[in-house]
């Protein structure tokens, strides 16, 4: 059998340890472990190789800003941030038809930008907000439907923890990236409040009633309930465009600001600071395996020259550009209902990554990069609410007694709609993408 052969067989066997409920990064690692034995006919070259591998990825220093945003997310938590951004946003939007929903999405656009994980954004708003909702009468399915939406602009609003890996990845700057996916992040947050007034424009039993309006002077003072979280996101993204300092360090200033303000606030002690230390230990032991897991694999495809094949075919095709795009933001659509985000990058990127750079698509090869980048955000962001394995859909079902899934399920739909016309949007117009890019640097 060929190795090429072996490579491509390697794809259903994955996804059948996946469908078996194998964890993602245990099963890439097997794959690649056999996958490799059997292409070189030995074990002593891949027992070589897991001597050197593991050193190799962990040891790069782009990647040790993955645990610092993680404890940045962990103490914003703990002082009460993501509490005084609902808040702010309940004051100036909660008298609108279905406002005290767009106040949650609101909300965690802001967490969004000094946590970096969409889980995280998602569990946490949930704990705030849900109560909320509950008490003015809104459905269950827009409340979570609303809220696992919500929790999406963790990973699309930077910083983020899966830009950073996608900009290592695809070999591009981290702040450009993160500038590019400003922009879209946006357009997200205002696409998903749409979708909320247009459900209940159609659905009006979805709410049955709204919260009351205060006067202008009381949304004035609200503001000065947010400023630690405009302090720390202008801090870290300020200091990173003005080149104080670079990313991994604007990462340890933003945790370290974090950890001050929760300190101020109270809610950092010694047990509290513990318990984030060791749920940011988890996350990070969790994320690196998985990068462990696609780096045996990727290897492994590489030797069979999959990849390499897979471009060369494709681009001998004739297909447009275009079509082939749509295919594979398509793909990441399906991936979306089998894998968690992450996964999904790390396993179809250096796939996917090697075809489309040598597609014209009008861009330079940096703004390239930048703009499909984005793209692949945007769709994995989508399958974190697309039925029926989103996994933001079951965190905040489960944090909803009584409300049945398939309600969140139907909740969700009209922002997966948002997202789809958003996707639209930035293939066809990647000027929404990277204006920033352009007129920063």
């Amino acid at each position: 059998m060929s190795a090429l052969t072996i490579g491509f067989l390697s794809f259903p066997v994955l996804i059948l340890l996946i469908f078996i409920r194998i964890p993602i990064g245990a099963a890439m690692l097997m794959v690649g472990l056999v996958g490799n034995f059997l292409v070189r006919g030995s074990f002593l070259p891949v027992l070589s190789q897991m001597k050197d591998l593991p050193f190799s990825t962990f040891s790069s220093y782009a990647l040790s800003i993955v645990p610092l945003f993680l404890l940045m997310g962990q103490l914003a938590t703990l002082g009460g941030m993501s509490a005084a951004l609902f808040k702010t946003a309940q004051t100036w939007l909660g008298h609108k038809r279905g406002g005290v929903a767009m106040a949650a999405i609101g909300a965690c656009a802001g967490f969004g930008a000094i946590c970096g994980s969409s889980l995280a954004t998602a569990a946490t708003m949930g704990q705030v907000a849900l109560p909320e909702l509950k008490k003015y009468g809104y459905s269950d399915a827009l409340a979570t439907g609303a809220l696992a939406a919500g929790g999406t602009l963790g990973i699309l609003i930077p910083p983020s923890i899966i830009l950073v890996i996608l900009a290592i990845l695809t070999e591009q700057n981290i702040a450009k990236l993160f500038l590019a996916a400003l922009v879209p992040g946006l357009i997200a947050m205002f696409g998903y409040m749409l979708a909320v007034s247009l459900y209940v424009r159609f659905n009006p039993a979805s709410v049955t009633q709204r919260a009351p309006r205060l006067p202008w002077s009381v949304r004035l003072k609200s503001l000065s309930d947010i400023w630690p979280v405009l302090l720390v996101f202008i801090v870290v993204i300020g200091g990173i465009y003005a080149g104080v300092f670079t990313p991994t360090e604007g990462a340890a200033i933003g945790a370290f600001g974090t950890g001050l303000i929760a300190w101020f606030n109270g809610g950092l002690n010694r047990n509290t600071a513990l318990a984030a230390i060791t749920a940011t230990a988890s996350s990070t032991a969790m994320i690196f395996f998985i990068i462990l897991g696609a780096a045996v694999f990727n290897s492994f495809l590489a030797l069979t020259q999959v990849p390499q094949f897979a471009a060369q075919f494709i681009t001998e095709q004739g297909f447009s550009p275009w079509l082939i795009l749509g295919v594979i933001l398509l793909a990441y659509v399906v991936f979306g209902t089998l894998m968690d985000s992450l996964s999904m990058i790390l396993l179809t990127i250096p796939i996917f990554y090697p075809i489309v750079i040598l597609l014209d698509f009008g861009l330079s090869p940096v703004e390239f990069g930048l703009w499909f980048a984005v793209l692949i955000l945007v769709v994995v962001e989508v399958g974190l609410i697309t039925p029926p394995v989103g996994l933001n859909l079951f965190v905040i079902n489960k944090m909803s007694p009584g409300t049945k899934l398939s309600q969140t399920y139907r909740g969700v739909l009209p922002f997966i709609l948002s997202d789809f016309v958003r996707i639209v949007l930035l293939v066809a117009f990647p000027f929404l993408s990277l204006f920033l890019v352009r007129l920063v640097f």
